[in-house]
């Protein structure tokens, strides 16, 4: 499967983005699909996760509350809405897929900056 991940963009501390991964084929409902950041410097992170049927949704404490994992298995797409940004949320933000829900996803996307000013 191929990502694409787009929406990135700068954004004052409180404000709000919703970022979109489109996903190509005809298998999109058959993984479950995840976000993940990195900022520089600093490890990848996990930021939500949402499974094939978008029924359950994963969060860590870090963003739980102010993001939201979604996605349209009708449009083949995956969306995290964002809200009250924060400057520690600024990081290049991936979507990913994957058959098993793990740590390591097969599938990434190219990855869209994020960047919250203070």
């Amino acid at each position: 499967v191929q990502l694409q991940a787009y929406g990135g963009g700068l954004v004052q501390a409180g404000g709000s983005l919703r970022l979109s991964c489109a996903a190509s084929g005809r298998t999109f409902s058959t993984y479950y699909m995840g976000w993940f950041r990195q900022a520089p410097g600093k490890e990848r992170e996990f930021v939500a996760a949402i499974s094939k049927s978008g029924d359950v949704t994963y969060y860590p404490d870090s963003v739980k509350g102010r993001f939201t994992i979604s996605r349209d298995n009708a449009k083949n797409t995956v969306y995290l809405q964002m809200n009250s940004l924060k400057p520690e949320d600024t990081a290049v933000y991936y979507c990913a897929a994957d058959k098993a829900l793990r740590s390591t996803p097969d599938y990434w996307g190219q990855g869209t900056q994020v960047t919250v000013s203070s």
